[in-house]
């Protein structure tokens, strides 16, 4: 008898609690909009990444350093650049209001990189023979060309397993060979010169190797 007077208690009184947890929630939304600049020349800053820490969202500024995003009241606020010190605020919770606006000011980030001392060859003969034999690493182009050979690609062919498209057109082609020789015997392939050709082929290419 308890158990079925809290359930009905219960069932009259959660649309209070979830209309109350309702209205707290769309209380603490806020609509962040603003501008970032520089704190010298008070010029906007774009490509500032905007994030809010803890959670999986954010924004960017545009051209012009503004800005606009949907946050929580207390929640932090990231600003960085790769060219500016990082910048963290927090929104404060006693805002009244659905809007709040603010102008942030990022200062310029100086990176002193280490000093190379660049020295010369001893000799001209020296410096033909070192640069005869330097080892220029592959750019993308030739790095294409290599994953594109003969070679390459027999290689990928025999590693790579079928996918779906693939795996059905073998099926069904499977089915269509049967259906067509349905009640006679198939043609053997060892009358088959062109089977004969691809036998050859594949013997040359070292196909019937064992793998170790």
């Amino acid at each position: 008898m308890k158990i079925k007077n809290y359930l009905i208690a219960f069932l009259f009184l959660f649309p209070v609690f979830a209309k109350a947890q309702f209205e707290t929630v769309r209380d603490s939304v806020v609509q962040l909009y603003g501008m970032v600049l520089t704190a010298d020349s008070l010029v906007g800053i774009p490509s500032v990444s905007i994030v809010v820490k803890g959670q999986n969202r954010g924004t960017i500024t545009n051209n012009q350093g503004v800005f606009s995003i949907v946050v929580l009241k207390g929640d932090m606020i990231e600003f960085t650049h790769v060219s500016y010190q990082s910048k963290t605020v927090q929104i404060p919770k006693n805002i009244e209001g659905s809007q709040y606006s603010m102008v942030q000011l990022m200062i310029a980030d100086t990176i002193y990189l280490p000093a190379t001392i660049i020295k010369a060859r001893p000799s001209a003969a020296q410096f033909s023979r070192d640069f005869a034999n330097t080892k220029i690493e592959d750019d993308d182009y030739e790095t294409a060309r290599k994953n594109t050979s003969i070679a390459a690609r027999r290689s990928l062919m025999k590693s790579m397993p079928n996918d779906g498209r693939e795996a059905s057109n073998t099926q069904l082609r499977s089915i269509a060979t049967k259906a067509y020789y349905a009640g006679q015997t198939p043609p053997q392939n060892i009358f088959n010169p062109a089977a004969w050709g691809e036998f050859i082929q594949a013997w040359k290419r070292g196909d019937f190797k064992k793998k170790k």
